[in-house]
């Protein structure tokens, strides 16, 4: 099972890396939405880790909304790994399609648990 991280500050999306592929997974990292877009436009991921702040044409409420705009996309499980700790970002990274929202710092534990229940499986 792959999932594609999207963060745009290196230590952050590493140490995210580092946890994901430890319990098993294949990752993919972008630094920003433009690259997601484009690397997910080659290659799907079985699910999205996704920072809502990222510089460039792309914030992460956009890069949502894009991958759900599409077919091939639209089911993918993203989960928002954000420092906006506000109801409205979570209202709009929910309405964007956003399926879980975890504030950093977040348990690294929990982020693992809602992978797999939202079905992704390093074993699949």
């Amino acid at each position: 099972m792959r999932i594609l991280v999207v963060e745009d500050q290196d230590s952050i999306r590493r140490m995210i890396e580092a946890l994901v592929q430890a319990r098993g997974y294949k990752v993919m990292a972008a630094a920003s939405g433009v690259k997601a877009l484009d690397m997910v436009s080659v290659e799907r991921p079985d699910l999205v880790l996704l920072d809502l702040m990222m510089p460039g044409q792309f914030d992460g409420f956009e890069v949502c909304r894009r991958l759900r705009a599409e077919a091939a996309t639209q089911s993918i499980p993203i989960i928002v790994i954000t420092a906006m700790d506000d109801d409205a970002a979570r209202r709009r990274a929910t309405e964007a399609g956003a399926n879980a929202f975890y504030t950093k710092p977040f348990s690294p534990i929990a982020l693992l648990k809602e992978i797999e229940r939202l079905g992704v499986n390093p074993s699949r």
